[in-house]
């Protein structure tokens, strides 16, 4: 998860943003199971001034390795 968010970071810098502007969150966790490990991770991660809205469920991902999926709306000022 940690490796998703880096992604993420490395997308809204080519965009020219940052975490303040994401709008909201989708996150599809393998297993719900992983869900608060997810969040301690997230929680370190999001902006804590501009927290987005958010959904999390559990879904079967398109192969057994992936762990966790996240899609991100964000905007530009």
């Amino acid at each position: 998860s940690v490796e998703t968010l880096e992604a993420i970071d490395s997308l809204l810098e080519e965009a020219g943003i940052g975490k303040e502007n994401i709008l909201s969150a989708m996150i599809w966790l393998a297993d719900i199971k992983d869900y608060d490990a997810f969040n301690q991770v997230w929680d370190k991660w999001v902006d804590s001034n501009n927290p987005p809205t958010r959904a999390c469920v559990e879904a079967r991902l398109a192969t057994p390795d992936i762990k966790v999926e996240v899609a991100i709306v964000a905007a530009r000022d």
